[in-house]
Order: C-alpha cells, then sequence, then structure tokens
C-alpha cells in the first residue's frame, strides 16, 4: 500500500469525482468522504466456468456502487487485496487494521468490505490497534455472492453505507438490517449472521 502527502492510496478509484467550485461555482455542497476498503470475501466471488467454483478473481464492487444512487457521498475505493478470509494471516488483518487507520484520518468515514468467516477478527484487530478511530469504521460482507439471485450483498453494503454516516466513531459490522459495535463479536453460522459473542 502507498499513500500519499495526505495519507490517500495512490491508486484508488473515485465514485464519482469530487465536484470543485469551477464546476459548481460558489454552491458547491460538501459531500461525505467515505474510504471503502475491499479485501475480498464471498461478495466479491465470481463464478469461473472453467473449474466450476467460486473464487475470488475481479471485483463486482464497481458494478454494485453503479447501481446505486449515492447523493451526497464521495466514494473513494481502495483496493487492499482480494482474498477469501479463510486465507487471511495474522499479517493481513493487521494490514487491514493499519490501512482503516489511515484512511479515518483523512475521511469521514470508512467502510471495509470483508469475508464474514474472519471479518470479526478484523474487527477486534481494529479495535485492538486503534481503540475509539477518528470517526466511524464499519465492516460488512455477504454470505452470498453478488452474483447469485438470492445475494444479501447489496442489501448489506447499501446498510453498511448508511451506517457510516450515522453512527459515532466506533468499529462495527453492519449486515441483515443491524448494526453491532466491536469488540464481543461473531459470526453465527447456524443461522448465517452476526451476533454479540455474549448474547
Amino acid at each position: 500500500m502507498r499513500l500519499d502527502a495526505t495519507g490517500e492510496a495512490t491508486s484508488d478509484t473515485r465514485f464519482p469525482a469530487r465536484p470543485t467550485s469551477a464546476t459548481m461555482g460558489t454552491t458547491m455542497e460538501s459531500k461525505k468522504r467515505i474510504a471503502l476498503i475491499s479485501t475480498g470475501g464471498t461478495i466479491e466471488k465470481t463464478y469461473d466456468e472453467l473449474a466450476g467454483v467460486l473464487q475470488n478473481r475481479a471485483s463486482v464492487l464497481d458494478v454494485v456502487l453503479a447501481t446505486l444512487q449515492l447523493d451526497g457521498v464521495e466514494i473513494i475505493r481502495m483496493p487492499l487485496m482480494n482474498k477469501d478470509s479463510l486465507e487471511m494471516t495474522p499479517q493481513d488483518h493487521t494490514l487491514i487494521a493499519r490501512t482503516a487507520g489511515a484512511m479515518a484520518e483523512t475521511h469521514d468515514g470508512v467502510v471495509i468490505v470483508h469475508g464474514t468467516d474472519r471479518l470479526s477478527v478484523s474487527g477486534e484487530r481494529i479495535h485492538e490497534l486503534l481503540g475509539t478511530p477518528l470517526v466511524p469504521i464499519v465492516l460488512t460482507g455477504a454470505m452470498r455472492p453478488y452474483v447469485m439471485r438470492n445475494t444479501d450483498a447489496m442489501q448489506n453494503l447499501t446498510e453498511a453505507l448508511l451506517a457510516v454516516q450515522v453512527l459515532v466513531p466506533g468499529v462495527y459490522v453492519a449486515m441483515h438490517n443491524k448494526v453491532l459495535r466491536f469488540p464481543g463479536v461473531m459470526k453465527d453460522r447456524d443461522h448465517g449472521t452476526f451476533v454479540r459473542a455474549d448474547s
């Protein structure tokens, strides 16, 4: 990961282009700048017809974002990795946490798209390293890939993008119409969602 002098990744993709005084005149409205860090996971799996399996090969987040009406928000894409979270190492979780911390210093909120199997590990690592961050950091993912008809990817990403704008600073997971704050969040494999560890 390379950051420029302002702390932003040099290879990010911006959606949409940020208005300038030249294009908006004196009526330019301020937009919330949300960093969207992608790490892979089920939400980004695509079907490999030759191998007959779902794999993390190409990001579908740009396709998903293009279908959303995101008035008042500027999304700054930060493709960090594209892994099944079961393949993530402790170093990967630390990299995710440090990247989220760097993005939190220059943005109004941070959303992390993550595989659900190890999402709670990254959430705990972010909380461990950052404590209460400067802005909300919201993790999300999907139990079923975006390419499947019954996917929960669109719902969860939309919920995370809304939640990051209204929550107080902290580390959260937003999925399935609920928001849970770290620490103490775990995946409930029987019900296919996230719950409080003490519930």
